[in-house]
């Protein structure tokens, strides 16, 4: 029997093709039509795996959280709850950062998408085990999730335009040297979470101590 000239369909082709239209294009681009054109196929063949289109950016979104590094979690493995969860802010940050376009969606919290819930499933689990009380925990993994869904969305620094004329000293005078921000956008951004992460875990760290010591 001949082989097909073009793969076969597949969940993880769709994923692939409308991942790298999310990237390139944003959500508002993805579409049965756009995506049928990029694999070469009929848009109806794409509904025999997806219902929806939202299924398909849900599944986008999840292979992003898929690539998050839990390792620091596992019990074999699992290290302070406070480095652990530092080590797991810098890998959820680098993930999302590759693929800003589809923050907006992750956002939305898990759902039902398997590598989301494991991901919340490792940070709960490791903060209870860790003696954080269940409810604190729970705040916990969402303090977290604001802050790191927030740093990725969006460059601070690159929300400067880069022209010295832009920001008058008469109406802006503490801007003088905004317009420098764009070109140091690594500097400044990764500063940023940095300071922002470690300002989280001190105040996380004497919560906790608090905790130790009322028990």
């Amino acid at each position: 029997m001949a082989r097909p000239r073009k793969p076969l369909l597949s969940r993880a082709r769709i994923v692939e093709a409308a991942g790298a239209l999310v990237d390139a294009e944003g959500l508002e681009a993805v579409s049965t039509r756009r995506l049928a054109a990029a694999l070469g196929v009929s848009g109806p063949s794409l509904y025999n795996h997806f219902r929806t289109k939202d299924e398909i950016l849900d599944a986008v979104a999840d292979a992003v959280s898929a690539r998050v590094d839990l390792s620091m979690f596992e019990p074999g493995r699992r290290l302070d709850w406070r480095d652990a969860l530092h080590a797991w802010a810098h890998s959820y940050r680098d993930a999302l950062s590759d693929h800003p376009n589809i923050v907006p969606v992750l956002a939305r919290g898990p759902g039902r998408r398997p590598a989301g819930l494991r991901l919340a499933d490792a940070v709960f689990g490791a903060m209870t085990e860790a003696g954080w009380p269940p409810a604190q925990a729970t705040r916990i993994g969402a303090l977290m999730r604001y802050f790191i869904l927030g740093s990725a969305m969006a460059s601070f620094a690159r929300g400067f335009v880069d022209d010295e004329t832009a920001y008058d000293p008469a109406d802006y005078p503490h801007l003088g040297q905004a317009h420098l921000l764009a070109e140091r956008q690594h500097e400044v951004d990764e500063g940023a979470f940095e300071t922002g992460l470690a300002a989280l875990l001190d105040g996380l760290a004497l919560q906790y101590e608090a905790i130790r010591t009322s028990a």
